[in-house]
């Protein structure tokens, strides 16, 4: 009896959530004075969901009412069977199953009816599959195809080829959750077919452009192929291309002219924080350093703990405890960090060569609490490469799977320095005091924050340095610098939608809370007020200092 009541309740509480949106949908239609002259805005967000709704869904979607009732027509680009195989839809263990589309299409439908759509449905390219077939991963991977298509000109914009390889290789590397790639069977199927599935985006798209001639397009994160195809083809045609990304702050919003997924923030060099500024972000800080925070809705550390009894009794052994922070290989940020090494199980292996050499130093490796979150297992994990490389059998080596609860941020109080490769952990240690060797490119790293080698050979020079030393003198612009952009990254260029989104029950997603259709002119909110001016105006994605949030 409990469980069919249980039941009813979901339902009750689903047919009521769909209730509010149809009911919104409807104001916003009856209240938009729309524009006849204005350009339209183009809306893309096919990699942000599936029949659920994500952050990023949502964000789309608020964006879309508000623009609408600023009085600006808006045209969402959405796929209706557009792909042979989607980002979301591919199944690592099932490659050539197909993708959800009903469930999908019934559900873009419901989030898109306030507005005019643009459907686009896949239809095999004869001569893209013949360029296709025989080739190699790696041909694949490189693989470009003349655009002129359905009438089209040969050349978009003077681009004679698109990159389609280039495009597609990050949205397979994520949906395979691992960098490095076989040259198989089933993942040359999934690299075709994300290819022929680009393609099909920059057909349609760019017919789009050439007929509506937008002010500005609007993807999410602008990585996965199909978003990435549609940036492509604005940029070709020099049309805006904005970009969003789920923010530092819960139910926040990054929104960018540039590319989301490096998490770009501007900070003028004369801005100071102010005693309440710094309070602000102080507080913050503290927090976090108490595991208090969630990222994309995820709350990494339910509980944290503080060093044992029986590691402090192990490090004390040792000269010196130097932790290493890793990420998840298939992240978005991954692409940006692969600047000093190819990618981050090159770093580790460097590092593996220092630790061999250094036997008086205790090194942790933490791995990342993403890295085996339940439905998102990294496929090549650090755990892996630490079975692989014997590295637990090293006697000056602990590691640290990504589901023990130790405190890193205690692990960082009692450490000679820090090695990571561009988690967000390295601006954080800079503020415990804390030398930091930073691997790869972070998003904190186009400021002078942590140390950032060159190349490997530097790199490997700066840790035998640090090792070596005994002091490490911390420039005093690296601290400055972190609280600077601490702050900027959760109160500025975090743009918080709170007001509008809840937890939904499933972990990762939301559900809208209750309002009504006047909480969504740009009059009336602040952080609506800043995205559709960015939008709209070219202006920078910053919340003012006044508002509050």
């Amino acid at each position: 009896m409990a469980k069919h009541q249980t039941h009813l309740t979901t339902a009750r509480l689903r047919l009521e959530r769909e209730w509010h949106i149809w009911n919104l949908t409807h104001q916003i239609k009856a209240n938009a004075r729309l524009k006849t002259d204005s350009h339209p805005v183009v809306m893309f967000d096919a990699s942000t969901r599936l029949s659920g709704f994500s952050q990023n869904a949502a964000f789309a979607l608020l964006t879309t009412w508000s623009l609408q009732l600023a009085g600006v027509p808006v045209i969402h680009f959405a796929c209706r069977a557009g792909m042979s195989r989607c980002v979301l839809g591919t199944d690592p263990d099932h490659p050539w199953k197909a993708p959800p589309c009903e469930a999908c299409t019934t559900q873009a439908k419901k989030l898109y009816a306030s507005a005019e759509t643009q459907w686009f449905e896949y239809q095999p390219n004869p001569e893209l599959a013949s360029a296709l077939k025989g080739l190699s991963f790696d041909e694949l991977s490189k693989f470009e195809f003349p655009f002129g298509d359905r009438g089209q000109s040969s050349t978009v914009c003077g681009q004679s080829s698109i990159p389609l390889g280039v495009l597609a290789l990050p949205s397979l590397r994520w949906a395979l959750r691992r960098h490095h790639l076989s040259n198989d069977k089933a993942t040359r199927f999934l690299l075709r077919e994300y290819i022929q599935s680009a393609y099909q985006v920059v057909v349609d798209f760019a017919a789009l452009l050439t007929e509506v001639d937008p002010r500005a397009v609007v993807l999410f994160n602008g990585l996965q192929f199909p978003e990435a195809a549609a940036r492509w083809v604005a940029r070709q045609f020099g049309v805006p291309a904005i970009t969003h990304e789920v923010g530092f702050q819960s139910f926040s919003v990054f929104f960018t002219h540039g590319e989301a997924t490096a998490y770009p923030i501007e900070i003028p060099e004369e801005f100071e924080l102010s005693p309440g500024q710094f309070g602000r972000v102080e507080a913050q800080y503290q927090r976090r350093l108490q595991g208090d925070f969630t990222m994309a809705g995820i709350t990494f550390w339910p509980q944290m703990n503080e060093l044992d009894e029986d590691f402090l009794q192990f490090s004390g052994r040792f000269q010196q405890i130097v932790p290493v922070f890793t990420n998840v290989i298939f992240d978005t940020s991954q692409v940006h960090a692969n600047t000093i090494f190819p990618q981050m199980f090159a770093w580790l292996d460097l590092v593996l060569e220092i630790m061999r050499a250094h036997p008086e130093t205790l090194f942790v490796i933490r791995a990342h609490p993403d890295e085996m979150r339940a439905g998102k297992q990294s496929r090549e994990s650090v755990r892996q490469w630490v079975a692989d490389n014997g590295v637990e059998q090293l006697p000056n080596v602990k590691f640290v799977p990504s589901d023990a609860p130790l405190s890193s941020y205690e692990l960082i109080r009692r450490s000679k320095f820090v090695m990571v490769y561009n988690s967000s952990i390295g601006l954080e240690a800079t503020l415990l005091g804390a030398p930091v060797l930073c691997g790869g490119k972070a998003r904190y790293t186009r400021y002078p924050t942590v140390f950032l080698p060159s190349n490997s050979e530097d790199y490997r020079s700066m840790a035998e340095q640090f090792l070596a030393a005994e002091n490490i003198e911390i420039p005093a612009k690296f601290t400055r610098n972190a609280w600077r952009f601490m702050y900027y990254q959760f109160y500025r260029a975090a743009l918080p939608l709170d007001r509008y989104l809840e937890a939904h029950p499933t972990p990762g997603y939301v559900q809208l809370k209750r309002f009504g259709w006047r909480d969504l002119l740009p009059e009336n909110s602040p952080t609506l007020n800043v995205i559709v001016e960015g939008i709209l105006n070219g202006e920078q994605f910053l919340m003012p200092e006044e508002s509050g949030k």
